[in-house]
């Protein structure tokens, strides 16, 4: 069986992204009072009390860089949750934010949505990925939530899967 491994948004990015967001905007990290924000630097929820800062972050755009697609149209911007200063990064190698209803999103090596599955539940997982790379076609996935369609991690083919 295939281990599926959940990718979050690169150190490198991150850098850029508390400095100026993919939308030119500079981020203003609050102090998250509450907890719960989903966090894609670390891929886990944030704790009460932790700086965090909510950034517009396009993820095809940032892959086209590094691959040479040209998404288009299908290049989003969306808003994500990272910590406000740099951080470990993801502390365990489990399958972040499985607790809702997700969409796994595929897209081909230019960038254009492929198709995508509703996943309801956590065991859901596995199969949506390998059912996605079955498809030689897709090249990665985005899995993303369905109450606001934010970007929540990616899954690559090869070293990320």
């Amino acid at each position: 069986m295939t281990t599926y491994t959940a990718r979050p948004i690169g150190r490198t990015a991150l850098k850029e992204l508390r400095d100026t967001d993919d939308s030119g905007r500079r981020p203003v990290p609050p102090t998250d009072a509450e907890g719960g924000s989903p966090l894609r630097c670390c891929l886990r929820r944030s704790e009460p009390g932790e700086r965090i800062a909510l950034v517009s972050y396009a993820p095809l755009r940032r892959w086209a860089r590094e691959t040479g697609a040209e998404p288009g149209p299908y290049e989003e911007t969306g808003p994500v949750f990272v910590h406000a200063q740099e951080c470990a990064g993801p502390a365990t190698d489990a399958l972040p934010f499985t607790n809702a209803h997700r969409t796994v999103r595929r897209y081909s090596a230019r960038g254009h949505i492929l198709g995508g599955r509703l996943v309801e539940t956590p065991e859901e997982f596995p199969e949506a990925f390998a059912e996605a790379f079955t498809d030689p076609d897709v090249a990665l996935v985005h899995v993303r939530a369905v109450e606001f369609g934010c970007f929540l991690y990616e899954v690559r083919r090869g070293r990320g899967a």
